[in-house]
């Protein structure tokens, strides 16, 4: 931290003190084109001032480039050089980066192994200057607070004091340049004056001897008292003429417009004005070469706002400098008309005595002069002597122990928030995008139809999953709706029960065929009629083969439908009415009268009649068969149902267009912390305590499980099958 004088522009200084020219100066001094690290093995380590050695460089081959250079002990005297053969502390060795030597530090630990990195010293000063910051401590106050940011911070601290120290000494060094300039501008002219003042003392002399007028003050009387004060003051006048005109000479000269020499000051002057206009153009020429030298752009607005001003301040002194000449000579043309008055009242005297009283005049001219620049190359030479840094450094930096950066608690705690908060965004954004039926809630929010029941997704191959034997958890849910179906239809003893969804895909085929098995187990002579006479499913579902069926019957090319109907094999009490050839009119089809017949029969026979029939929400063949079915199972299937496809079955609920609506949930599949598969309702499922109630239904190994068994790692962390 260090205070900088208010007058100044404390942004110019800021980025002086951020220039790269300043920090060479500091890199050469602390020698930071070398740079050592100690290599561990994790991590490697700047050891600034504590490597037990440090390299020499006697020559470098190419001083634009960085190099690396790696130094491995291989005992406490013999070192290895990027790999190469051992070779001792003090000896020279060469390179393709140049001829170095390497000098043990003594009494210091070594490591295995350190690299030593060279940077040429504007890329190690580039490297520098841009971790440097300067900010003020307090807005609108001199003081600035300098710190660096460094994986080394003892190295940090020397640059950020060394740093302040050379800015002292280049603000110390620009006043001194300033002091030069003034001196050399007097010695040039105490030269030309000096020889001026030889060459009129010497005709004086000369004169004096020659005429022998030693004594010629005397013959003068008072006419020559008049004369020598008109004179003095003649003198005086022409001092500050000539004094005006060298500067105005100055200024006038295209060569010092924006040169490193200042104008000289005043030189005795005594005009306010142009002594504060002078103070004002020097100020301006020294902060503008200050930009300059801070690798500021000529174009840069800072710049430009210098050159304006100095431009400005030009204008304003030769104009002030017009005006004192103008009074100055108006002075010197009063007092030579009274000295004129007076030599012609010495005409009367002899010609040489009025000559060496001219001559006499110009010595008195000239040595005033003389005497006038030597008295201002001392006040400038004691002025130069006592010059002090414009700077002053409150507290000098200190190393911090604690690192900066990263900061590890704050990482922590982001990586808290991040692990907290972007799986709850990633959830949030799928609930909002997800336009598809997900949770049970999802529809009871969105229907009043009750559900019925919910089918888990099956690993089975087969179609037909309920049989006598199977106890599997997909079979135990067939026979949950089959239970609830009874509230249903209210335990009536034959029924038609009405297969449906909003489109296809959702798995009727699949749902009427395991629901006409369990209702078959349930003792109940069922037949399945392949309804979907678009897309028909069942019979390719169970394995049998197609024939003659529905539409053979509805167009009339049979009357027999005891011989349309197959049995299912291995499955007692449960029978299929296929679908038959696929017409080219199925809608029309079944508004068939023979429809009506069909149905009559179905129920004289049957003990339940379950029609599989196409997707409500596509087409109408579902509305047609509504007035032959008791109630209507619907079905929606996770992952696949839209939610908009809810309010369908809500609006045929509601206005009963199909009879006694309930719902099945289809395709349920396992989702950690909602219960059974997600979404049940009972409680059912794997890790509650009730797999023992239920066969294993083991899903396919994936790539990670079969990779498991390649290495038989499953010993360890057991089998992926579900209990």
């Amino acid at each position: 931290m260090f205070v900088n004088d208010k007058a100044q522009n404390i942004q110019s200084e800021i980025e002086i003190l951020k220039s790269k020219p300043l920090m060479q100066r500091v890199v050469s001094s602390l020698n930071l084109q070398f740079t050592y690290f100690v290599v561990g093995k994790i991590k490697t380590v700047n050891i600034y001032k504590q490597s037990p050695f440090w390299i020499e460089a006697v020559q470098i081959t190419d001083s634009s480039r960085s190099f690396t250079t790696t130094v491995k002990y291989l005992n406490d005297n013999e070192i290895s050089i990027n790999g190469g053969a051992a070779t001792s502390f003090g000896k020279t060795f060469q390179n393709a980066n140049g001829i170095f030597r390497i000098h043990k530090v003594p009494g210091a630990s070594n490591s295995t192994e350190y690299s030593v990195v060279w940077k040429p010293v504007m890329a190690a000063a580039a490297t520098y200057a841009g971790t440097i910051s300067v900010l003020p401590k307090t807005p609108g106050t001199g003081i600035l607070n300098v710190s660096m940011k460094t994986d080394n911070s003892y190295m940090g601290a020397d640059i950020v004091n060394k740093l302040m120290e050379q800015y002292s000494n280049y603000s110390i060094e620009q006043k001194k340049l300033s002091s030069d300039q003034i001196l050399s501008f007097i010695d040039a002219r105490l030269d030309d004056y000096g020889r001026k003042l030889d060459s009129v003392q010497s005709m004086y002399k000369d004169y004096q001897v020659k005429n022998n007028l030693i004594n010629s003050e005397i013959q003068t009387g008072s006419y020559f008292e008049n004369i020598a004060e008109s004179d003095k003051t003649t003198n005086q006048q022409t001092i500050q003429f000539n004094v005006a005109g060298m500067i105005d000479d100055y200024l006038a000269d295209k060569r010092n417009e924006y040169g490193k020499i200042v104008v000289p000051s005043s030189l005795g002057l005594e005009d306010l004005t142009l002594n504060e206009l002078v103070g004002a153009y020097n100020k301006a020429q020294l902060e503008r070469q200050q930009l300059l030298e801070a690798n500021i752009p000529v174009n840069n607005p800072a710049v430009k706002q210098a050159t304006g001003q100095i431009e400005k301040l030009r204008v304003s002194i030769r104009e002030n400098l017009k005006n004192i000449k103008t009074s100055v000579n108006t002075v010197i043309n009063k007092y030579r008309q009274r000295s004129n008055i007076s030599e012609e009242q010495l005409r009367a005297m002899p010609a040489k005595v009025i000559e060496l009283a001219e001559l006499k005049r110009q010595v008195e001219t000239v040595q005033n002069l003389y005497k006038f620049l030597q008295e201002k190359k001392e006040e400038t030479a004691i002025s130069r002597a006592s010059t002090i840094s414009s700077s002053g450094i409150i507290d000098k930096a200190f190393p911090n122990n604690n690192p900066v950066s990263p900061n590890r608690k704050a990482i922590q705690i982001m990586a808290i928030l991040i692990g907290l908060g972007l799986p709850a965004l990633f959830i949030f954004v799928g609930e909002v995008l997800n336009d598809k039926v997900s949770t049970r809630f999802d529809i009871e929010k969105l229907t009043q139809a009750p559900i019925l029941g919910e089918i888990g997704h099956s690993y089975s191959d087969n179609t037909l999953v309920v049989s006598k034997t199977t106890r599997s958890m997909v079979a135990e849910q067939f026979r949950i709706i089959r239970s609830n179906l009874q509230y249903v239809l209210n335990k009536k003893d034959k029924a038609v029960i009405l297969t449906t969804s909003s489109f296809s895909g959702e798995g009727k085929s699949y749902i009427s065929t395991n629901m006409g098995a369990v209702l078959a187990l349930a003792g109940k002579k069922t037949v399945i009629l392949e309804f979907d006479i678009r897309k028909p499913k069942v019979l390719s579902g169970l394995g049998i083969s197609k024939g003659p069926g529905i539409t053979n019957f509805l167009v009339g090319k049979t009357n027999n439908l005891q011989e349309l109907i197959k049995p299912v094999p291995g499955h007692e009490n449960l029978f299929v009415l296929g679908c038959g050839p696929i017409p080219p009119n199925p809608a029309e089809l079944l508004l068939d009268p023979r429809l009506d017949e069909m149905f009559a029969w179905l129920k004289e026979h049957f003990d339940i009649v379950l029609v599989d029939t196409a997707p409500v929400g596509m087409v109408s063949d579902a509305m047609t068969l509504s007035k032959f079915a008791d109630c209507t199972l619907y079905l929606v299937r996770q992952g696949h149902t839209f939610k908009k496809q809810v309010a369908l079955i809500d609006e045929f609920y509601q206005e009963n267009k199909l009879p006694k609506v309930s719902i099945i949930i289809n395709d349920v599949k396992v989702k950690p912390g909602y219960g059974y598969y997600g979404y049940g309702r009972y409680g059912y499922g794997y890790g509650y305590g009730y797999g023992s109630y239920y066969e294993e239904e083991t899903p396919p190994a994936n790539f990670f499980e079969r990779l498991l068994a390649r290495f038989d790692i499953r010993k360890i962390f057991g089998s992926r099958k579900r209990k």
